[in-house]
């Protein structure tokens, strides 16, 4: 299982790429076709024109590193892109990485915190399960 910050961004690119292309190559491409900053810490991915084969750039503080995954059957089905790229959660590239169809997911509702309104209020979330009083 993939553990990436939810502060990670992932970027699919949405044409097939050359896959004899290395950290160098793949770095061009980042700037030159993605037109995003290859030093961000965020996640670039790239599949070849087959769609068996896929290669994940991403900077990590001291050097650029390079995650390349092949499918012995089937292949990787990206969602569909109107520019050259398309932004995703890293649960869905969890799942494309797994061979799932995005396009048949559904996704349910999800909780969020309402932090504004804890902020506004001057509590804390745990504060208001807290036997003490404040």
């Amino acid at each position: 299982m993939l553990m990436i910050p939810s502060s990670v961004r992932v970027y699919l690119s949405s044409s097939p790429t050359d896959m004899r292309c290395s950290f160098d190559g793949l770095t061009a491409r980042v700037v030159s076709v993605l037109e995003a900053e290859p030093f961000s810490g965020h996640l670039f991915v790239f599949r070849n024109r087959r769609g068996d084969r896929v290669k994940i750039l991403f900077w990590d503080r001291s050097g650029f590193c390079l995650w390349y995954k092949r499918l012995e059957k089937g292949t990787f089905h990206f969602p569909e892109a109107t520019g050259a790229s398309v932004e995703v959660d890293a649960s869905d590239l969890a799942l494309l990485l797994e061979g799932i169809d995005l396009r048949g997911a559904r996704r349910r509702p999800r909780w969020e915190p309402k932090t504004a309104a804890f902020l506004l209020h001057g509590m804390l979330p745990c504060d208001r399960f807290s036997p003490v009083a404040r």
